[in-house]
This record gives C-alpha cells, sequence and structure tokens, in this order.
C-alpha cells in the first residue's frame, strides 16, 4: 500500500523534488527492485483471456515471463538490478494484511457472480482483485534470477526497508518501487515507473529525498509523522485529516504528540489505542540486514540452465 497520497502531495507542494526522465538515464546504475511488487504486477498485466498466464500443466507462469523480459530489459540498458524479496511482515502489519484478505475473499465472491452472469469485464475486474505473491512464486523467480546472473537479497522483513538500506549503505544507487514508503524508510532516491514505463508510456519519475524535505520545509522526523498521519500499513489514521491538513499541522506542531495536544477532537476522530509511536520505530529502526551480511555480485548467465528450466520445466516456447 505505501503511504496514502505522499507521491501527489510531493508533486503539488515539493516539485522540484520530482525529476522525470526515461530508462536510458541509468545507465551504469545499480538499483534495488521490490520484488513483490514486481511479481504482484506481472500476476496482473500478464494475463490471457481474463486469468493469469498458465502452461500446459496448468501452472502460473505470468511472474516468471515478466521477471525475464523486464530484468532483461533493464540490462539492455546498462541497469544493474538487485531484487529484494519480503520476509516477515511486522506483527503491527497484521490488521493491514487482514484487510486486504477481506478484500480479496469479497472480490472472489464478485467474480464468481460474474462468471455466472457472463460478464467478462466484471470478471476480469475481480479477478485481478484476488491475485496474491505467494512463496512459491517467489522462489521460482529467485531460481530465474540466479540462472540469470542478477542478484537478490532475503529481506528479514519489509523489502522497502532493505531496499533503502542497500542505498543508504552505498550499495546501489536508489529503489525501484510503486510504494512511496521507501521514502518514509529513508532512501534518498525512489524511482517511480521504471519497469513499467515504456509499455504504460509513462515517464520515470525520480524523487529525491533530501529535496523533497526542503521543499515541505520540514526535517526526516516530522516527514516520518507526516507519513503516519496521511496513512501507512502499521497503525490507522485520524479520521478527516487530508494530505494538505496533515502536513499543515506538522509545519504548526512538529510532531504527532504536540498535534493530539492540540487538535479539536470533536472534529477529527482519533483511533483507539492508536500505535502511531511504535509505527514510528518500525520506520526509523527497521529490521534490516547488516552491511557486511550483503554481497552483491552480477555473473554471467547460465544459458543451458535458462533453457532448462524455462522451456523443459516450465513449458516456454
Amino acid at each position: 500500500m505505501g503511504i496514502h497520497n505522499l507521491a501527489k502531495l510531493i508533486a503539488d507542494q515539493a516539485p522540484g523534488s520530482i525529476k522525470e526522465g526515461e530508462i536510458k538515464n541509468y545507465f551504469g546504475r545499480k538499483i534495488a527492485i521490490d520484488a513483490s511488487m514486481s511479481i504482484y504486477q506481472f500476476l496482473i498485466a500478464v494475463r490471457q483471456n481474463g486469468e493469469t498466464l498458465t502452461n500446459e500443466n496448468g501452472e502460473t507462469t505470468s511472474h516468471l515471463m515478466g521477471m525475464f523480459y523486464r530484468t532483461i530489459r533493464m540490462i539492455e540498458n546498462g541497469i544493474k538490478p538487485v531484487y529484494v524479496f519480503d520476509g516477515k511482515p511486522p506483527q503491527m502489519k497484521s490488521k493491514e494484511l487482514e484487510k486486504r484478505l477481506e478484500r480479496r475473499t469479497e472480490a472472489a465472491a464478485e467474480m464468481s457472480k460474474a462468471a455466472e452472469a457472463g460478464d467478462e469485464e466484471a470478471f476480469d475486474k475481480f479477478a485481478r482483485r484476488t491475485v496474491k505473491v505467494t512463496r512459491e512464486h517467489a522462489e521460482e523467480c529467485k531460481r530465474l534470477l540466479t540462472l540469470m546472473g542478477v542478484p537478490y537479497v532475503d529481506a528479514p522483513t519489509e523489502a522497502e526497508a532493505q531496499c533503502a538500506a542497500l542505498v543508504k549503505q552505498g550499495k546501489v544507487y536508489g529503489v525501484g518501487t510503486e510504494d512511496m514508503d521507501a521514502l518514509t524508510f529513508g532512501t534518498d532516491v525512489l524511482i517511480r515507473h521504471l519497469t513499467f514505463s515504456e509499455a504504460r508510456k509513462m515517464p520515470i519519475r525520480e524523487f529525491t529525498l533530501s529535496k523533497v524535505l526542503q521543499g515541505l520545509e520540514i526535517n526526516f522526523e516530522e516527514f516520518t509523522d507526516l507519513c503516519i498521519l496521511l496513512g501507512c500499513d502499521y497503525c490507522d489514521t485520524i479520521k478527516g485529516i487530508g494530505q494538505k491538513r496533515a502536513l499543515d499541522l506538522i509545519k504548526q506542531y512538529r510532531n504527532i504528540e504536540t498535534i493530539l495536544e492540540n487538535i479539536d477532537k470533536k472534529k477529527y476522530t482519533i483511533p483507539d489505542e492508536w500505535g502511531f509511536e511504535q509505527a514510528r520505530v518500525l520506520f526509523k529502526e527497521p529490521d534490516v540486514l547488516p552491511n557486511d551480511a550483503v554481497d552483491l555480485k552480477w555473473t554471467e548467465p547460465d544459458e543451458e540452465g535458462l533453457i532448462a528450466y524455462m522451456v523443459n520445466d516450465k513449458g516456454f516456447t
């Protein structure tokens, strides 16, 4: 999910922090890619007759097709990608995961109704909402990346946090993801639309955290509290506060505690047992691998192994 409306707020209030460009601008750059986000995009986008792509054995292959060709495209443009896979989600994310499960269950019911009614458009719409990235999807992509000579990292918890850590450790230039919370985890460079800009005719947008803070006229601690106010995966937020109001409150009071002391609680509903402090800690001190535990190496692809895996095992031509 990332941070609600953060990209729009930055575009409105700190436009100078965003740079638009093309994939060729990243020639020679090492970039950390949020693997789960990529796999999810493939499962939704690479489809046949409204359903995920499968081989003759009925095994899903959308994620492998997407990972294979998207990675090749980045390499052809001189980018050295490293994919980062999610680990165990933090306990504070359990409510968000429950909400996602409910939405998928509701979508599955609507999908069945659409199938009975013969409504192909509705069926396709709800089918996309039932998509979930599984451990098997991830493991198959890891095997593919190994055969391609592309490194990957297993994050202890959140992939975005580990991606941001790789940037801060100087191992990569930036984070390629659609989730804006990579900024909240402290990456100075976040790159959106990197992997599908050409297909969707969208420019790549690069956000620079230091310029975001300068444009919003706040420091990083205040930015973290702003992101919690906007809405994140770890806790509920105050009802009735939009993006502009959230920024105004942060600028006026500088932290959530002081906002709570001064806000009109009749006008704005504060969540019961609001865990904003724990969310703040998760953003500031995420569980990530230490610098010396990550050794990124790009190697020559195993051509015979790739053919054996993709053609013989997975049914590609």
